[in-house]
């Protein structure tokens, strides 16, 4: 049986796109195990898959001053000799690295063992993680365009993002009826991200009468940030975060706030939803956000708004624009060349998989 290590963790968006990957990985044979950290977020997603899991140290990477920059590298060192033993100890045919600071010790130790690495950047430019794997992949899948040149050596491949085959399955009646939605007004999905996003809530709430008047509102929140005050609200519906039901909500929704995360914009192109993308600002993030959505409102899939710029009105003149025109930008994304990226991956996980075999 052919065998097959993933990692990446951090985060919701290093962890679920390999959950994507894991259908056809199995049905095309593969035995698949999981190196990930003892806290992280990727421990309870994938032990929840009943994927064998294991444990290694990770320093966290940090483009800032931090007193933990002087003892996480001596971390990090462990982690890649934990790394290396249980490759030795499974054997795999490949490794699938999907970034994040815990992915940069299992990359390397699979490089130390003569297996060859896949990664995956989501993100229009590397983020610092895969920066400092590449040297040590065979391949780098990437997701945009534009971003094949930005991987060394004639290592990128476009192969777009991987997708959940559940995200596409979702029913549009249950989603309203999960919501208590019981009139027929347009509904809008706000997501701000696995975390939430308590710029863009607070923005939100400010004008929610407004919206109300105009749709139904799914309000992803984020962990501790529900308002009890609109708990009652007629046509208000929020939640801090979704799992199972997701893809009936995101089935429900006619438009879309989002932040600019690649992978919740590949699943809004996927289902064809209308949306106003607010990205990260420079001053909380490298700006990845901002590049990915400029690639999308540059192929009419998104409507954009600097968070600098986001206040109450332009809010509300954005999405009576989007609505609008939400036509025009279906139309856009339903003759999108850009595809689910399950299917290339897989087929670059198969070519170098074999070559080990």
């Amino acid at each position: 049986m052919k065998k097959i290590i993933m990692t990446g963790g951090g985060s919701a968006g290093h962890v679920t796109p390999n959950l994507a990957l894991v259908p056809k990985l199995k049905e095309l044979g593969y035995e698949i195990e999981y190196i990930g950290t003892k806290d992280g977020i990727e421990r309870k997603i994938i032990e929840a898959e009943k994927i064998k899991y294991h444990i290694i140290a990770s320093g966290k990477l940090r483009r800032y001053f931090d007193i933990k920059n002087f003892t996480d590298p001596f971390r990090i060192v462990k982690g890649i000799l934990q790394a290396i033993l249980i490759i030795r100890r499974v054997k795999p045919n490949i490794v699938f690295s999907k970034g994040g600071f815990v992915s940069v010790p299992v990359v390397i130790a699979a490089h130390f063992n003569k297996i060859p690495v896949i990664a995956h950047e989501s993100d229009m430019t590397p983020g610092l993680a895969n920066r400092l794997s590449a040297p040590y992949c065979t391949k780098v899948c990437v997701t945009f365009p534009e971003s094949v040149k930005n991987i060394k050596n004639d290592k990128g491949v476009l192969t777009g993002t991987p997708i959940r085959e559940e995200i596409l399955k979702g029913n549009k009646s249950l989603g309203r009826k999960i919501c208590g939605f019981e009139d027929s007004k347009p509904v809008l999905l706000i997501i701000g991200g696995s975390l939430g996003s308590k710029f863009i809530n607070d923005t939100v709430r400010k004008v929610i009468n407004e919206l109300l008047m105009k749709y139904n509102v799914i309000h992803i929140c984020g962990k501790g940030n529900l308002d009890e005050k609109l708990n009652n609200k007629k046509g208000y519906k929020q939640f801090e975060y979704i799992s199972e039901e997701l893809p009936h909500i995101m089935n429900a929704a006619d438009i879309v706030i989002s932040r600019a995360g690649a992978n919740v914009i590949y699943e809004l192109l996927a289902l064809k939803k209308p949306n106003l993308l607010i990205p990260l600002s420079k001053k909380s993030s490298r700006g990845d956000q901002i590049l990915n959505a400029a690639s999308f409102e540059k192929r009419g899939y998104s409507m954009v708004i600097n968070e600098d710029d986001l206040n109450e009105t332009i809010l509300s003149d954005k999405l009576d624009q989007l609505y609008r025109n939400k036509d025009q930008y279906i139309s856009s994304m339903t003759a999108s060349p850009i595809k689910n990226g399950v299917d290339g991956i897989i087929k670059v996980l198969e070519q170098y998989s074999l070559l080990n075999s």
